[in-house]
Formats: structure tokens, C-alpha cells, sequence
């Protein structure tokens, strides 16, 4: 069980404070069931999301620490690339990816696509939409993470991630 102030990383709201656990006076929320009480730290639209403590299926988990931060970002360089050429197998397998919600995944996603994304602009095309989508929410939920871990800028983590992705470039 998390605490109130564990960082979490919780599905698609990517990494959140734990603000409270206990009991909720709202109408879908069962009376005797302890819920708790999320802040995304970068989504704006959400003043808070609620998950039962006992919910097996909610894709929580605690947020990695700087130690994990560090060497998730030392890996990059050995981290394999997906190509798969078939759209809708490689829309399958990111999928797949992003549901496992961790880092390892988010930053296989970030490297395929951004060395895909750097070939096709060498040659005068665009990324597609599917990619971008990918490419992004991967990118979301990675640097969110790992900016928390590190106490830096999303920004400033996105540099360290495309400096060591771009070396397989070289």
C-alpha cells in the first residue's frame, strides 16, 4: 500500500501524488472502501483521480528513484529498437508496450520513433499520426516520470534522453 506523498505512476495520468487514502463522500464511490486520492503532477485538467487501495487491475505502481532514474536513462544505448513493418502489428505491439506502463517500454517506443521520425525528415517526409501519438504519450509519461525522479524540467529530461538516442545516430 502507498503512503500520502509517494509518487506513483498511475495508467495514462502518468506520474501522481498521493494526496490522501480513505473513504469518499461521493455517490459512485462504495462507503466502506478506501480509495485513493491522486494529483497528476503535469495534467492540468485533473484537480484529482481516485482508485481503490484493493483495485488489482489499476496500472499503479511506485515511481522510479533517481538511482532507477539514471540507469534507465545509461541504458538507451542498448535498449532494441521495434521494427515492425506491418501498421497494424506495429500499432499492436505499442499498444502492448504502453500498457505494461513502464519505462524500459516507453523509452523503446521514444528511440524507434525518433530514429524513424530523423530518417523520414532526411528524406522529405513527415511522421505519421500513429507515431506521433506513440511518440508522444511514450514521451509524456517517461520524462514525467523520470523529471520527478531527477528534479529537473521535463525539458531539460527530454534533452538527456534524445542526447543519448541520437549517439546511435553517429
Amino acid at each position: 500500500m502507498f503512503q500520502v506523498n509517494d509518487l506513483v505512476m498511475y495508467g495514462t495520468h502518468g506520474i501522481c501524488k498521493v494526496n490522501a487514502i480513505g473513504c469518499l463522500a461521493i455517490s459512485a464511490a462504495q462507503e466502506d472502501r478506501l480509495y485513493y486520492t491522486l494529483k497528476p503532477l503535469y495534467e492540468e485538467q485533473h484537480s484529482a483521480v481516485y482508485t481503490p487501495v484493493d483495485n488489482q487491475k489499476a496500472a499503479i505502481r511506485p515511481a522510479v528513484t533517481k538511482e532507477e532514474a539514471l540507469e534507465l536513462i545509461d541504458q538507451i544505448p542498448e535498449i532494441e529498437t521495434i521494427w515492425v513493418i506491418d501498421d497494424r502489428q506495429r500499432e499492436g505491439k505499442y499498444k502492448e508496450i504502453m500498457q505494461r506502463n513502464e519505462g524500459t517500454g516507453w523509452l523503446q517506443i521514444i528511440k524507434t520513433l525518433y530514429l524513424k521520425k530523423q530518417k523520414r525528415l532526411a528524406e522529405g517526409k513527415k511522421s505519421t499520426a500513429k507515431d506521433d501519438f506513440y511518440y508522444n504519450m511514450a514521451q509524456d509519461l517517461l520524462y514525467g516520470e523520470l523529471a520527478a525522479a531527477l528534479l529537473l524540467d521535463r525539458t531539460k529530461v527530454k534533452g538527456l534522453v534524445e542526447k543519448q538516442v541520437s549517439h546511435e545516430e553517429s
